[in-house]
């Protein structure tokens, strides 16, 4: 079993600065009164056997061992990321994957159990006064009834208004025989690590519950695609606090609490809440539709490396460059093309790559938003209409793979060859693709420390489109011609479409 060590050998403690003493809290008290009455608990009534939760938590009855809970899935790519940021905050280490729990869920006293069905409490809050209530999806996942417990006990019949189970929120909606006290979102932006923070919930089905923290990282990675910038926190957050409000010290909601880390199942000081400036543009959708309307602009990007910087004329490693746009998207529509460098989108900076997928996915749909480049070059700008993000196309079945003996030619340690009907099937190649197969990389090259591997396909080179073994030749030659010394390739492969600089030699 892996032992995480967490304590240091030696620790200093100095006395704080004098000027630095007005901001700590005297207490939260007056705080947490005005906030407790907008706090819900949420119990749903669901199937023993189809609750999400028993997957992943320990079995119904309480006895077992909490595993590692399934997060959410990775959002819908409006403005795909075709590799890992640069400079980004790393994803939690698989190593401790194991200890990666909702903050709700079976395996403890917050869930009941009787004959064929359970019953799960979480946390929630009120957001309109008429009876508007936020929560995780995950809470209310698979519910067969669902009823929000307000603070002072009232128990009310709940309905589902909309959900988002990529972002793993839910709105729900009660009518209460008076109006209720409702909070307000504030902006996850402007929150900075070591800020004051609250935290409100129901753990263990204990009811109301305040516990106070600070905020201690900020763009924690809990998916794969590195999609949501999760909030940590050290205010005690444990099980049936998912769905509940992070405030800050003006009362505001900042974040939802959704999963904590942890080898027991409770509350070491690592929790995480998914960003309210993300969740606000989440629930106005659900609350307008019913359901989650991402913006989508079409492209595909990967992040400015220093030698892509080069490659493009740009004067200093910024923003994220196009590898792929769709057909008929917005982004065609303004005539973006791979190589164009996206700096600012809406007025927002793109400091790195996973920036772009969520300004573009909380942009109004049908909203006209600026957008600033370089292109050949130099600064260029464009306006686009931001669309609704499309269904994502049906799975195809693979084309069976056949033995193929393509000729290839050696360069920038890759062996290359046309396409052919053979390598089409080899590689299960779709039936459009036009370019240069990559039939064998060298061991130890620099085309193999760069991922590329056989069966990606080299779409352009310095720009210029290739098909043929020959006319990648003729751009390495033009290249140290020029005594470029770098040549830059836009590369297909199986899961991303990238750009890749490599040494001509």
């Amino acid at each position: 079993m892996r032992v995480l060590l967490l304590a240091s050998a030696m620790t200093i403690l100095c006395a704080a600065p004098a000027a630095m003493a007005h901001d700590v809290p005297q207490g939260f008290a007056d705080l947490a009164a005005g906030l407790l009455p907008s706090v819900v608990n949420v119990a749903s009534t669901q199937p023993a056997s189809a609750s999400s939760g028993d997957q992943t938590d320990g079995d119904q009855s309480g006895g077992g061992e909490p595993g590692r809970d399934s997060l959410p899935p990775g959002k819908g790519a409006s403005a795909t990321e075709a590799a890992p940021p640069d400079g980004a905050a790393p994803p939690i280490d698989k190593s401790f994957e194991q200890f990666l729990h909702s903050a709700e869920g079976p395996g403890s006293p917050d869930v009941t159990s009787g004959g064929d069905q359970m019953q799960s409490l979480g946390s929630g809050f009120i957001i309109d006064s008429s009876g508007l209530i936020v929560t995780n999806n995950h809470v209310i996942d698979g519910a067969r009834s669902m009823s929000v417990i307000l603070s002072d006990g009232t128990s009310l019949p709940a309905t589902l208004v909309g959900r988002d189970t990529q972002d793993d929120i839910a709105l729900l909606r009660v009518h209460p025989p008076h109006p209720l006290q409702a909070v307000h979102f504030g902006s996850s932006r402007k929150a900075r690590i070591g800020d004051w923070v609250l935290a409100i919930g129901n753990p263990y089905g204990l009811g109301g519950t305040v516990t106070a923290g600070i905020i201690s990282a900020r763009g924690r990675d809990l998916q794969e695609d590195g999609s949501t910038d999760y909030i940590q926190t050290d205010a005690a957050i444990n099980r049936g606090n998912s769905g509940g409000p992070l405030f800050d010290m003006q009362g505001v909601v900042i974040g939802i609490n959704t999963a904590i880390y942890s080898p027991s199942g409770g509350s070491v000081g690592i929790g995480f809440a998914i960003p309210s400036d993300e969740v606000a543009a989440v629930v106005q959708q659900l609350r307008r539709y019913g359901k989650p309307r991402r913006g989508w602009i079409g492209v595909q990007v990967m992040g400015v490396t220093p030698d892509i910087a080069t490659a493009l004329k740009l004067p200093e490693t910024a923003g994220v460059v196009v590898a792929t746009v769709a057909p008929g998207s917005p982004a065609a529509a303004a005539h973006l093309a791979p190589g164009d460098v996206i700096l600012d989108f809406d007025g927002h900076s793109v400091g790195s790559m996973k920036m772009l997928p969520r300004l573009v996915q909380e942009s109004p749909v049908g909203e006209t938003v600026a957008v600033n480049l370089w292109r050949n070059g130099k600064a260029a700008e464009a306006d686009l209409r931001v669309a609704d993000e499309p269904a994502a196309p049906a799975p195809t079945t693979a084309a069976p793979k056949k033995p193929a003996e393509p000729e290839p030619v050696a360069a920038l340690g890759l062996t290359l060859s046309d396409v052919t009907p053979a390598l089409r099937s080899k590689f299960s190649l779709a039936s459009g693709t036009a370019g240069v197969v990559i039939t064998a990389v060298a061991p130890g090259s620099a085309a193999a420390r760069q991922g590329l591997s056989p069966g990606d396909v080299i779409l352009q080179m310095d720009g210029t489109a290739v098909s043929h073994v020959q006319e990648v030749t003729g751009q390495i030659a033009a290249s140290r011609h020029d005594r470029r010394g770098e040549i830059l390739m836009l590369v297909q492969g199986a899961d991303a479409t990238q750009w890749v600089s490599l040494a001509t030699g």
